[in-house]
């Protein structure tokens, strides 16, 4: 019999330190070369020309059929159902009951009863849970990310053209102007003789479509936008470059599951395997909280607050009710690192002496689940979550939750990089000291055209 999720961790005497010191990195990219030119290159092309991100292999994807999967989902989402319907798609945000973040992926509402889920495993697996043991008249089906798999295809594609000539690359590939659609609303395109469902999408604040179909189409569509995009300077990017684009965009791609205590969630810690994600996650950092509970989320420290609507019954509306009244949320802010104390902790890499956390090129994530220590005066005053360098802006970047009184844009704070004692014993971790990074509160997105272009939400200019 396969061993659960809540046996692993009921035999941790401390779950923060089994977590800190699990036997993996960051999340990969797998399926794609870590550099198709050179990562600066990729970086510079999604601001200045054109992109194709080749999204097929690193995300679970999940089908939702049948009557009752409109009424599962909204009952397992902070967001509102109102004037849902097919050819749109949104953010979907699940919380536990008491109110915390269990992961977050995009929603796409295919057909009438027909659902598709899309991004990394928490999400996904809360839902297959409930459609396993809920009284819901449903079906899902797990599409799993390449690196889970054996057979070397998934059920489909999916590519994104994104830049300031992404419209023209897809005009040349369909051969007619595109679609005027909204942000989040889908179409249908003929891209190679092929049918592709089109979605108005947008990375790093740029306009283009995310574009999906049967992966039988894969090498046909992929190859006619590459043609497409020869005369407009689009890049190919590849796995190194990917995992920096949301230093722009505003997004923290790593909400810490949620699940890992509370009498209510047992049963779904036993349904888990101890081959799920939960079980094989990674946390890294200098925070390093009393009880995991430290790591939890609520959806207003990732700028979700305006998802929550409490217009219809979902788990978690009683918890969040409560801290919609309470207020004194932290904001998502991000952080502009000094650049003189940046050098010194990379020169520090080639003394003799004491060595900072080597700081990687340009994702500088080195755990599922990053989470750095933001402090004013040696007091904590937030908590850093993603980190890394952006050619387009010179700059190295965090995404950060501030307490209140602390994400005024231009609040001056410090990063405390590294890990204490030492570091973890991660294979991504080597001996080093911890070090302060001095900092500024900027905005987030910190792309300007990403606060001026996406439509009106969390990322829009204030």
């Amino acid at each position: 019999m396969t061993q659960s999720l809540e046996a692993v961790i009921g035999g941790q005497p401390d779950l923060v330190h089994f977590l800190r010191n699990q036997q993996v990195g960051p999340n990969v990219y797998p399926g794609v070369p870590a550099e198709y030119s050179n990562w600066r290159a990729e970086q510079w092309a999604w601001g200045h020309t054109a992109v194709l991100y080749n999204q097929s292999y690193h995300m679970v994807d999940l089908a939702v059929k049948g009557p009752d999967a409109f009424k599962m989902l909204e009952y397992l989402g902070v967001n509102t159902f109102k004037n849902f319907i097919p050819e749109r798609a949104k953010q979907f945000v699940p919380v536990t009951p008491d109110g915390y973040v269990i992961g977050d992926v995009i929603l796409f509402y295919l057909d009438e009863n027909h659902f598709n889920l899309v991004g990394r495993a928490p999400a996904i697996e809360w839902v297959e849970y409930h459609a396993a043991t809920g009284n819901w008249n449903v079906t899902v089906e797990r599409d799993e990310r390449w690196a889970m798999r054996t057979d070397g295809k998934r059920n489909s594609y999916r590519f994104q053209v994104q830049g300031p000539n992404a419209m023209k690359i897809i005009e040349k590939a369909i051969g007619a102007t595109p679609p005027e659609l909204k942000f989040f609303h889908m179409c249908r395109l003929t891209i190679g003789g092929k049918e592709v469902r089109a979605l108005r999408h947008g990375m790093a604040g740029q306009p283009g479509f995310e574009l999906m179909s049967p992966w039988e189409d894969y090498g046909t569509v992929h190859a006619a936008l590459v043609e497409a995009g020869k005369e407009f300077g689009m890049a190919l990017v590849g796995g190194r470059a990917y995992s920096s684009n949301t230093l722009e965009s505003g997004w923290i791609p790593s909400p810490f599951p949620a699940i890992y205590t509370g009498e209510a969630l047992a049963p779904y810690r036993a349904w888990l395997t101890a081959n799920s994600y939960e079980a094989k996650c990674s946390v890294g950092g200098s925070w390093v909280p009393e009880t995991v509970e430290g790591y939890y989320t609520t959806p207003w420290d990732l700028g979700y607050g305006t998802f929550v609507k409490f217009d219809h019954d979902f788990i978690g509306r009683a918890a969040l009710e409560k801290m919609a009244a309470a207020g004194n949320h932290r904001t998502k802010v991000t952080l502009a690192l000094d650049n003189e104390d940046v050098m010194r902790v990379q020169s520090s890499a080639l003394s003799q002496g004491e060595r900072a956390k080597f700081m990687e090129y340009p994702s500088s994530v080195y755990s599922m689940h990053p989470f750095d220590q933001v402090l004013s005066g040696g007091k904590q005053v937030g908590l850093s979550t993603w980190i890394g360098y952006t050619a387009n802006e010179g700059k190295f970047l965090t995404l950060a939750m501030m307490e209140p009184g602390f994400a005024a844009p231009g609040t001056e704070v410090s990063l405390l990089w590294g890990e204490p004692d030492g570091g973890t014993s991660k294979p991504t971790v080597e001996p080093h000291v911890q070090t302060e990074i001095k900092a500024v509160v900027a905005p987030v997105p910190y792309v300007a055209a990403a606060r001026d272009n996406y439509a009106e939400g969390w990322r829009t200019r204030k």
